[in-house]
């Protein structure tokens, strides 16, 4: 039996649209294990639990890429990501599967052989990066090949994660951005998005504060979070360093360096959105891990 350990992560942050990517200490554990044949799905919702799972896309891709074969399989679930809320669950079943995939056989592929066959299923690698080597990541295609390099993330950071009871549908939050943006806008967007990363790696609050303000994707997606404009006055009357909206949403994040301060706002949300799930979390170097069991 192998045991696949991926975290939950969230892109953006704000500034970083479709280049920035940070793994949090939030994750999904799937277990996959051989059996005489077919397939069995335990641990899942029951509309997923047939040969469209994600998590078995991806290990029949990885099968596949290594010319192996499975007659049956059971996969069993545990996950704390919550699914559609721009926290990387799509990544995380796909990285998890292909990781599943090579570990059943030996782990032949190396975790950039995983970065290239798992982006091509997912279409880009923001969410993909940090869920295969943990920690930042600034990810980029070249000539159809996905590239990433890792920051270092300060400890003492703290990802206050406000999941709203409803999700944002990607394909909606990618056709209400424009089509086009001025040179001032995209220096305004590279000059932060360069800041950010090593503002979070050195954690200094004052340049993450002036640095997470985008123009280039939380503009337009606000719109799709009704009750966006209330949550960004809660963090600033909590002194939170900032707040970005996690990939499409709905879910938020807000950044604070003050542990009593993010508690505050969690008993302050759960009051105003009581069917929201709040979470405080922190970034984790730990990317995709596999055990044999």
């Amino acid at each position: 039996m192998i045991k696949v350990i991926v975290p939950a992560t969230s892109a953006n942050l704000g500034v970083g649209y479709d280049c920035l990517g940070l793994a949090l200490d939030e994750y999904a554990t799937v277990y996959f294990e051989e059996i005489a044949t077919g397939l069995e799905i335990i641990g899942s919702e029951e509309a997923y639990c047939n040969e469209d799972n994600l998590i078995y896309q991806a290990f029949l891709k990885g099968m596949q890429y290594l010319q192996k074969n499975c007659t049956g399989l059971r996969i069993t679930m545990d996950t704390n990501i919550p699914y559609t809320r721009g926290l990387g669950s799509s990544a995380t079943c796909i990285v998890a599967g292909l990781a599943g995939a090579n570990a059943l056989v030996g782990s032949p592929l190396n975790k950039y052989e995983l970065f290239d066959l798992a982006t091509q299923m997912e279409g880009h690698p923001d969410n993909i990066a940090p869920a295969i080597f943990g920690g930042l990541c600034v990810s980029f295609m070249e000539e159809g090949k996905p590239n990433m390099i890792r920051y270092g993330i300060k400890k003492d950071l703290l990802f206050v994660t406000l999941i709203p009871d409803y999700e944002v549908n990607t394909k909606a939050a990618r056709e209400v951005l424009p089509n086009q943006m001025s040179y001032a806008d995209a220096t305004y967007q590279m000059g932060r998005c360069a800041a950010l990363a090593k503002a979070m790696e050195i954690g200094n609050p004052l340049i993450l504060r002036k640095a997470c303000t985008d123009k280039m994707q939380e503009p337009y997606r606000k719109h799709l979070i009704p009750q966006y404009e209330e949550v960004k006055k809660l963090c600033q009357q909590q002194d939170m360093i900032t707040m970005f909206i996690s990939g499409s949403g709905s879910t938020m994040i807000a950044l604070t360096q003050e542990e009593t301060d993010a508690k505050k706002l969690i008993e302050q949300i759960q009051m105003l959105y009581p069917t929201w799930d709040c979470r405080l979390l922190h970034a984790t170097y730990d990317g995709v891990q596999c055990e044999v069991i």
